[in-house]
């Protein structure tokens, strides 16, 4: 399992995402404000999947997941993880 490192962002309903190991994109950006943008892209398909999301910022190196204001993190971050997992 890649060892998936989460931080606190500005934005309370932000969280930045990091893995130890490897990248989530080869190169680019990708940006997501709904399901039907992340159509076509496997990880964000999954994180829009979760219940909550809101937005997707994916990068080589990051990731920025975006939660609903009425969304709880605890719901949400496990799922987060497993997206994450069985993409790779």
């Amino acid at each position: 399992m890649p060892q998936l490192d989460i931080s606190p962002t500005p934005n309370p309903n932000s969280l930045k995402c990091t893995l130890g190991k490897g990248t989530f994109i080869p190169d680019g950006m990708e940006s997501f404000n709904s399901a039907e943008e992340a159509t076509g892209h496997a990880l964000g398909e999954r994180l829009f999947r979760i219940e909550g999301i809101a937005n997707v910022f994916i990068m080589p190196r990051f990731l920025t997941i975006t939660k609903a204001s009425d969304a709880n993190w605890g719901d949400i971050l496990p799922k987060v993880e497993r997206a994450v997992v069985d993409t790779r």
